[in-house]
C-alpha cells in the first residue's frame, strides 16, 4: 500500500482515551493500513479544514481514507474495526443494524465524558522512535 493510499486517524492527542485507543489499533494494524495525527497537530488542522470539518461537533475521532471520503464519530470507529479483519469484522453488523443516531448518541456519551473517565494529558502524545514512521507531521 503506497503512503499517499493510508487511511489516517485524527485524534484527541491530549485525550487518554484517545491515545489508548490509537496504540489499541497500531497493535492490531497488520496490513500497515492507517496513518495518525493530533486533531490538534498542523497536519490535523489541515487535514480538518480541507474537508470543512466541524470540530465543534466531533472533536474526538475521524477516519480519512484519502480519494473516497471521511468518517466521524461510531461510522469511523467500525471502518477502523473493518480493516482489522477476523472477528473484528463483526462490528460492522451495528453500521447496519443500529441507526448512525443511535450508535453516534451512544458514542458522544463517551466522548463527552472521556477527560472525567479516562484523564487527560498536557500535551500531545509522543510517539516512540519505533512507531514515528505511522505519525503524519
Amino acid at each position: 500500500m503506497k503512503e499517499k493510499e493510508k487511511k489516517i486517524i485524527l485524534f484527541d492527542g491530549v485525550c487518554n482515551l484517545c491515545n489508548g485507543a490509537v496504540t489499541f489499533i497500531i497493535r492490531r494494524d497488520d496490513k500497515d493500513v492507517f496513518r495518525y495525527a493530533a486533531l490538534q497537530s498542523e497536519v490535523g488542522q489541515e487535514l480538518i479544514a480541507e474537508r470543512g470539518i466541524d470540530t465543534e461537533k466531533t472533536d474526538s475521532i475521524i477516519l480519512i481514507e484519502p480519494g473516497v471520503a471521511y468518517y466521524t464519530r461510531s461510522t469511523a470507529a467500525i471502518e477502523i474495526a473493518r480493516e482489522f479483519g477476523g472477528a473484528w469484522k463483526i462490528f460492522t453488523v451495528f453500521k447496519y443494524i443500529l441507526p448512525e443516531s443511535v450508535r453516534d448518541a451512544l458514542y458522544d456519551f463517551v466522548a463527552r465524558n472521556r477527560y472525567r473517565w479516562f484523564g487527560k494529558k498536557d500535551s500531545c502524545m509522543i510517539p516512540t522512535p519505533e512507531l514515528k514512521a505511522k505519525f503524519l507531521e
